[in-house]
């Protein structure tokens, strides 16, 4: 106990302790630092591996020095910081008692200056549960402070705590409180996770899931057994991909919240645990590949190169010059061939070419869109990436280029045996060109001007004008089978 400690506990009866983990952030330093040293290099899951061997203090020490946090974007609850402020303004004293680092808790107090002490775990003790109620003992006495916190094992602190004050526990914890015998006050309820988690799945995403349809629907085989192969080739490709998402938030947390729309993501905000990502990430991936074998080896095959692709992205393509470009571009691809490996339907070259060059177009976009962004934050670098703002005319270039080589390519098919084949009037499907022609110049000019969202699919999925080509395009190929 140092002397600031002594002083605080001995002299002032108006002593409100906080706890840091979900009480005064809406988040874990555990999981922080967890999922932060694993971004920094996956490897350092064998040293945290090693360290918790010799106990949870050890861990949090490990993983602080592996897993540097950005305190100032941490997610802070307000109605805390509104609590603190008020007691604060009463005349009362205020410390920070954790069961996080040490080092961790102190750099927190310190960037947000509220608080007259600050404890937290040092590396043996983890001051947690009857742990932090003995430290709060022996340091202010029995019955001499008030406690904040949020979890089951400060039950073992409210025990001796002249009031509780609890924020966003559920009902059955309140109860358990409540029946302690002394006063409470309850700052906020817990909220269900189903929204954030359904959020944090990004459902909208999958809508670049229905490329796996696109060899049936370009084959013209509508059969049962066709139909059904594709939706559950893209259940599976669904879950696996929501299991990507999760695991790319959980990695990209700093760099989410410094961004100005991406901080409003579930685990960047706060708004659902790290905990959630960290159990739903294996489930939904285990339940992907679990459905996976029922297609066949071959499928699972696709799936599982899908998976080592995006891991690799997530871990480090993303930060390589164009690399991640071409990787960004082989994954919408990897559906287009999932959809053919699932019904058993050949690919033909014109398809995949046309893939290569017209998803290495979106992806493109996707890249220029946040540099566009940063540059209008006043950013000259893309953080976490090997961007430059002043690289975003040839990334344009880039965009509008391999989009028109892909209609190029759209318009040399219309001229081979396959199209014979399959349409008994071609000459509609000319109008595809033109319509893709306009999209590809229209999103890419949006784009440049810093009107659209980081991801192209996404926003032509909000975009009227978008739709509009979409039915045309359909249109198109009904009509060319018509006649």
């Amino acid at each position: 106990m140092d002397d600031a400690q002594f002083f605080l506990g001995a002299t002032n009866k108006s002593v409100l302790i906080v706890d840091l983990d979900g009480t005064l952030i809406h988040t874990d330093m555990l999981y922080e630092t967890f999922w932060s040293a694993i971004s920094a290099r996956w490897l350092n899951i064998i040293p945290a591996m090693r360290a918790s061997m010799n106990g949870k203090a050890a861990l949090k020490r490990s993983l602080e020095e592996m897993g540097p946090i950005d305190i100032p974007h941490l997610p802070y609850n307000s109605d805390v910081l509104d609590y603190i402020a008020d007691w604060r303004a009463k005349g009362g004293q205020v410390a920070l008692v954790s069961a996080s680092d040490q080092r961790l808790v102190q750099q927190v107090a310190d960037h947000l200056g509220l608080f007259d002490a600050v404890c937290g775990s040092d590396g043996t003790r983890n001051l947690k549960g009857p742990e932090k109620a003995k430290y709060l003992q022996d340091t202010y006495g029995e019955s001499n402070f008030a406690y904040m916190g949020d979890a089951i094992a400060d039950l073992e602190v409210w025990k001796y705590t002249t009031k509780a004050i609890t924020v966003g526990v559920s009902k059955p914890l309140a109860k358990r409180v409540e029946a302690l015998g002394i006063p409470v006050e309850r700052l906020s309820d817990r909220k269900r996770p189903v929204k954030p988690i359904l959020k944090a799945m990004r459902p909208h995403q999958w809508l670049k899931n229905v490329l796996i349809f696109l060899p049936m629907m370009a084959a013209h085989q509508f059969s049962a057994i066709t139909v059904a192969q594709s939706i559950l080739a893209f259940v599976v490709f669904s879950l696996i991909a929501s299991s990507v998402y999760l695991l790319n938030d959980l990695l990209d947390l700093d760099a989410d919240r410094a961004h100005p729309r991406k901080r409003f993501r579930p685990f960047a905000s706060g708004e659902l645990p790290l905990v959630w990502g960290t159990l739903l990430t294996p489930l939904l991936l285990m339940t992907g590949f679990g459905l996976s074998l029922f297609m066949g080896w071959a499928f699972f095959g696709v799936m599982a190169l899908y998976y080592a692709v995006t891991t690799a992205y997530s871990f480090l393509l993303k930060r390589e010059l164009i690399v991640d470009i071409c990787a960004l571009a082989g994954l919408y691809t990897l559906r287009i061939i999932a959809g053919g490996v699932a019904t058993g339907i050949p690919l033909s070259v014109w398809l995949l070419a046309f893939s290569m060059f017209f998803f290495f177009s979106l992806a493109s976009m996707k890249r220029q869109a946040e540099l566009k962004s940063g540059q209008n934050m006043g950013q000259e670098k893309a953080h976490g990436r090997s961007y430059k703002t002043s690289d975003l005319p040839l990334i344009a270039n880039m965009a509008v280029s391999s989009g028109y080589v892909s209609v190029l390519v759209m318009a040399l098919y219309l001229y081979s045996d396959t199209v014979r084949a399959l349409y008994s009037f071609p000459a509609p499907l000319w109008g595809i060109c033109l319509v893709l022609l306009f999209w590809i110049s229209r999103m890419t000019m949006i784009s440049h001007r810093g009107w659209m969202h980081d991801d192209p699919v996404v926003f032509a999925a909000r975009d009227y004008i978008s739709i509009v080509c979409a039915i045309i395009i359909f249109v198109c190929a009904i009509v060319g089978t018509m006649f």
